[in-house]
């Protein structure tokens, strides 16, 4: 498998590829903070203490089979294919990070990657997405999903052009995202056999 973002026809990294590598990143950046709701900004939300224990109550990580996705199935229900919580934003409640894509019998449809928040002070309500990592409309689909302490990682697969089935992806590229100076950060993982 080749990896996601160089020029394919080369073997050593020359400027053009980091420029390549540059702009597709800026665009998955850009993409990601184009595709999240106006209001996706992480809060400290105050929690009534458990009664007779002066400790604040275990919040509920956001349960992604509840969640509304910005995502087009059809008549079917996206898929939850992976998933992953912890408090990504450092406020004490947990967000779940979830790996979606359409149903199908046959390929490999595209794979959105969105992290779900819990509204506070509203008893039953479904969780909301608050930030879009991956929108499906990139066309990439996602290996190697882990959410560890406030990192979440992901490897993107993607396809060098149409002719390409879509059961095969055969480009890569590992990435991890982080809460960082109030939003998440994307960030590409060198590709490998640069230096």
């Amino acid at each position: 498998m080749q990896p996601l973002g160089p020029d394919l026809a080369h073997t050593q990294p020359r400027p053009v590829h980091w420029v390549a590598t540059a702009a597709a990143v800026a665009a998955v950046i850009a993409g990601g903070s184009f595709f999240q709701p106006s209001d996706a900004k992480a809060t400290t939300s105050t929690t009534a203490a458990a009664p007779g224990t002066g400790k604040l109550p275990a919040a509920k990580a956001p349960d992604p089979r509840a969640a509304d996705y910005p995502m087009n199935c059809g008549r079917a229900r996206p898929d939850v294919v992976d998933r992953g919580s912890a408090d990504l934003d450092g406020d004490g409640r947990p967000e779940t990070v979830a790996v979606v894509r359409c149903p199908t019998a046959f390929g490999t449809p595209p794979s959105g990657v969105y992290v779900l928040s819990q509204p506070t002070g509203h008893a039953g309500a479904a969780p909301r997405v608050v930030a879009t990592f991956v929108d499906p409309k990139e066309g990439m689909s996602i290996g190697d999903f882990a959410v560890r302490g406030k990192r979440v990682s992901a490897t993107l697969l993607g396809y060098s052009s149409a002719k390409v089935p879509r059961c095969c992806p055969d480009l890569e590229r590992k990435v991890n995202w982080q809460w960082r100076d109030g939003k998440f950060v994307l960030k590409a993982l060198p590709v490998p056999g640069s230096v």
